[in-house]
């Protein structure tokens, strides 16, 4: 089976998991996060775009309520024992299912009503679900909102995690050689994407929780995925911003590339992008607010005259992420009071764009927190990139 972790590892994870639940008077936990499926089962499906339910109780014990089409995925990626599946069908309602399998489980409680933590804050959970998930199982048990407890857990690696982050950095670094290979001025945007997720699966590679973004002229100036390519001008900014990805784990990376004379707010952009970067770098350490890293990245770019070109965030953590966006839990915003720990994994990003001139400069990097500060996890310098 490709599960990627040691049984011990899943086990100790789900027992951090129950001492969290036993912490909050909680009974057990509804999940629909893939992550956090992933995360304490080795569980691995996109299938969470329907309705499918990870419960676990502060016994120890767990099921999976999935459809038909996960059954073997589970079956082969994880280590559940119990899977229950619900079948499709006209008018179907899931959530009699799963008020069905608590039963089962004793959550309905002859005396005492039980209490579940629920993930309702889940790409997996839409409203309508989310709607007769309370309808069901209303009577049955309380749910109250648990959307960050298992995704807390998750925030600081183990040894064998950032094995697996570093890997997916290698990978990002392999992407970038294969961009500086292939950008140039008249390649299309379409080949300059095939070279460089075309390393990422080459080197063992999964894909990336969202699109690789890329974007020259006045797509530098955007900082998500659009259909349709442009061809790389001979004077010309291009945007790439992507993520090498190892075992769901992700590692980021971020840069402008330009053809033919930089300007000189281009060289001045990149210059404050640098500066900006090592502030935020030197910020971060155990004990250290998310809060204070953003101060920092305001501090130097607002100083160097680019308030009404930057951000209102600067990074956020990575992990194991599935679509529909590589981005985790928590981010660097004006006062985020979260504490960063060591072995935490952030990508920091420092984002100008400027569209009173249309000119962009970005940098991007993904650090671990060690004991005493950061780790970059790139090989790849921050110098300015002429093609």
């Amino acid at each position: 089976m490709p599960i990627h972790f040691e049984p011990s590892e899943l086990i100790a994870r789900r027992e951090a998991t129950i001492k969290k639940l036993e912490a909050k008077g909680l009974d057990g936990i509804l999940m629909f996060k893939q992550e956090s499926m992933y995360y304490l089962t080795g569980y691995d499906t996109f299938g969470f775009c329907f309705f499918q339910c990870l419960y676990l109780g502060a016994d120890g014990r767990c099921f999976l309520l999935t459809r038909a089409p996960d059954l073997r995925q589970a079956q082969h990626t994880s280590d559940i024992k119990d899977i229950k599946i619900w079948v499709d069908g006209e008018g179907v309602n899931p959530a009699n299912d799963l008020k069905q399998a608590l039963i089962e489980y004793g959550v309905s409680g002859k005396i005492q009503i039980k209490k579940l933590g629920c993930e309702y804050d889940a790409y997996g959970l839409s409203a309508a679900y989310g709607k007769i998930l309370d309808n069901g199982l209303r009577g049955v048990c309380e749910l109250v909102d648990a959307s960050t407890l298992v995704s807390r857990l998750r925030v600081v690696k183990s040894e064998a995690e950032i094995k697996y982050v570093k890997r997916a950095a290698q990978l990002a670094d392999d992407a970038m050689d294969a961009a500086k290979q292939t950008v140039r001025p008249g390649v299309f945007e379409g080949e300059i994407l095939a070279a460089m997720q075309g390393a990422v699966f080459k080197g063992g590679g999964d894909y990336p929780a969202n699109e690789f973004i890329i974007g020259s002229g006045a797509g530098a100036l955007l900082c998500r995925y659009f259909s349709g390519r442009g061809t790389v001008g001979e004077q010309d900014q291009l945007t790439l911003e992507y993520a090498g990805a190892y075992r769901r784990y992700h590692a980021c990376l971020m840069q402008t590339f330009l053809t033919g004379q930089p300007s000189i707010e281009h060289v001045n952009m990149h210059r404050a992008c640098c500066d900006a970067m090592q502030a935020c770098l030197e910020a971060i350490k155990p004990g250290a607010s998310m809060g204070a890293v953003f101060a920092e990245h305001t501090r130097v770019l607002d100083a160097a005259g680019y308030r009404d070109h930057r951000m209102n965030a600067c990074g956020y953590s990575l992990g194991a992420m599935y679509a529909p966006i590589w981005m985790d839990f928590p981010m660097f915003y004006a006062n985020n009071s979260f504490v960063m720990q060591t072995n935490n994994v952030f990508f920091v990003h420092i984002i100008l764009m400027n569209s009173d001139t249309g000119n962009s400069m970005t940098l991007g990097q993904t650090v671990r927190v060690t004991d005493n500060g950061v780790e970059r996890l790139s090989r790849q310098p921050t110098d300015l990139v002429v093609v």
